[in-house]
């Protein structure tokens, strides 16, 4: 029996998990025996999951293997907190990258990690390795560092036990460091990236908070380093996080 399923605690849910999981975004397919080798399970089990899956349209069949399915795409198009957030952000998200030309990113803080909800990508620039729906480890984006900055002090533990681990050339991987740095981006309202996130890659990036001051999203632009002078991107973006915070404001109603 494979290690994940020695554990009795591990749930149906936990497996099923494992199996969306075990898709990065480079796969157009998986086999059986793959999608085991990636998770843990039996073979058998990964079978018998799989074809719930499929006939729920989660997965989809394909010559070789299985893909993700339209039923994901359709409950992701759904998530009331994120489109209400693309919404409300989209307006300014286009003017702060009219202003700065480069690729401008919204994502929200899920437990360690950040997910990008939106971006919109620098016209007639290289591309960037971020996509809609990928995640990061918070410390080592600036979106995360901003919003770490302003979340509260267990959040940060939280992430900090969890191990600092390098992603980039100059990921901070030191606890005080962190600290530090989290210290720094509240008292000047701006965090910068430089080489953190990925080689080449540098950014500004401000919190989007609540009038109590709690952070629910955060926004960046971001291009490559040496497109990007972050001092003067980053008062953009604090330009174009203001009227997002002013935004949110006037619908006390939305909860986020």
């Amino acid at each position: 029996m494979c290690a994940i399923e020695r554990n009795s605690a591990v749930s149906m849910v936990d497996r099923v998990a494992a199996i969306m999981d075990s898709f990065t975004p480079g796969d157009e397919s998986l086999g059986i025996s793959e999608i085991a080798r990636r998770t843990g399970l039996a073979k058998s089990t990964v079978s018998r999951i799989v074809q719930g899956l499929v006939n729920h349209r989660f997965l989809e069949r394909t010559p070789s293997g299985v893909r993700l399915g339209l039923r994901l795409f359709e409950l992701g198009e759904t998530a009331a907190r994120p489109r209400d957030l693309r919404k409300i952000a989209i307006a300014s998200m286009a003017d702060l990258r009219s202003a700065v030309n480069l690729t401008v990113h919204l994502a929200v803080l899920e437990r360690r990690e950040v997910v990008y909800i939106e971006i919109l990508p620098a016209r007639g620039m290289p591309p960037l390795p971020s996509r809609v729906g990928g995640r990061m480890p918070a410390y080592a984006t600036g979106v995360g560092k901003a919003l770490l900055a302003w979340s509260d002090e267990s959040v940060v533990e939280d992430v900090i036990a969890a191990g600092l681990f390098a992603v980039g050339p100059k990921t901070i991987t030191d606890p005080v460091r962190l600290r530090r740095e989290l210290a720094r981006i509240r008292a000047r309202g701006i965090a910068y990236e430089h080489e953190e996130s990925a080689p080449g890659v540098a950014c500004a990036a401000t919190a989007i908070r609540t009038t109590a001051g709690e952070p629910i999203a955060a926004m960046s632009a971001a291009g490559w380093l040496k497109d990007v002078d972050v001092k003067r991107v980053g008062l953009a973006v604090q330009t174009a996080t203001s009227t997002v915070c002013r935004l949110i404001a006037r619908r006390p109603g939305l909860r986020f």
